[in-house]
């Protein structure tokens, strides 16, 4: 096994070709995020730079837009289209495959600019889900500085008539989230330890940990912290055709069963930022970190793999 690996489940090595080492695809980067299969290519930001780059196993690596206004998570809808979540616009947008074309989905909630959307999913039946930290607007690296005009940190939904719903206001700083492989739990990170890139330092009395939420009729209940993650905290994160979750963290991007198990770790020289499962079969782990973008071979596919096999849009 590669010193990159280390297995607290004999499970672990049956998901992940432990035998070889993850390979770097880019590097040279401030803050990578916003990882994404799209369009048959692989798609990251780097946020401060302002930049979405793509990869290809024959073509390597591109940049495919020059000035995203700070971007930073991205998912794709049931069109196949890419929705992602601008700090600088204070916005969640939709890409066309050309990446030439923009629409503004949300910008506001009751008549109040949102923060800073940071990530972004999208469920079966087409309502969106997004996370609203202050990390673009608490400092001019990931956005720019400004006052909170809703006054809260917030989870939101947006149906498909675009009206937007706050669906949790109860936590510090929301993060990433992914859905159960059947829809009916969501998981969402809470990064409120670590304020942002201009604030080194992490205040573990506040917040590091992946709650998850029971959902019925596209409401959430019965919030519960799922794990808690001991070094850094979680931001990013994905969940696998079998319910595991594969949650980034300081030393590495980590495994955990449904019923929050440590199943393995791939170690990684710099804090992880994010993940997504994607390449011809979907198998392929690609994991955003500080400077550095990997791919990594596994055994496994994202749960929005279910609902394409489905024809579910």
């Amino acid at each position: 096994m590669s010193d990159h690996f280390k297995a607290y489940h004999p499970k672990f090595n049956d998901f992940v070709d432990t035998s070889v080492e993850p390979q770097i695809i880019a590097e040279n980067m401030v803050w990578t995020e916003g990882p994404v299969w799209f369009n048959n290519q692989f798609c990251f930001n780097d946020i401060p730079n302002k930049k979405m780059y793509s990869w290809t196993e024959t073509s390597g690596l591109s940049t495919v837009i020059e000035d995203t206004d700070f971007a930073n998570g991205n998912t794709v809808d049931g069109a196949g289209l890419m929705v992602s979540c601008e700090h600088g616009g204070r916005r969640i947008i939709l890409r066309n495959n050309a990446f030439n074309t923009v629409s503004v989905l949300a910008a506001q909630f009751e008549n109040k600019r949102l923060n800073s959307p940071n990530d972004v999913i999208v469920k079966s039946d087409g309502t969106i889900w997004f996370t609203d930290p202050p990390y673009g607007i608490n400092s001019d690296v990931e956005g720019y500085p400004a006052q909170s005009e809703v006054g809260s940190n917030n989870v939101y939904r947006l149906d498909k008539d675009g009206t937007v719903h706050c669906v949790a206001n109860d936590f510090d700083k929301p993060n990433g989230l992914a859905l159960s492989p059947d829809e009916t739990k969501l998981y969402i990170a809470d990064s409120g330890a670590i304020k942002g890139a201009s604030f080194p330092g992490i205040d573990y009395s506040l917040p590091h940990h992946i709650r998850v939420f029971d959902v019925k009729d596209n409401t959430l209940s019965n919030g519960r912290i799922f794990l808690e993650i001991d070094n850094g905290v979680p931001d990013g994160f994905r969940v696998d055709t079998e319910g595991y979750i594969w949650c980034s963290s300081a030393d590495s991007l980590r495994c955990y069963s449904p019923t929050a198990e440590l199943v393995g770790k791939i170690l990684l020289p710099e804090v992880v930022s994010n993940c997504c499962f994607g390449g011809e079969t979907g198998t392929d782990l690609f994991i955003t970190s500080t400077s550095h973008v990997y791919r990594v071979k596994t055994m496994r596919q994202g749960a929005e793999s279910l609902y394409k096999n489905k024809g579910i849009e």
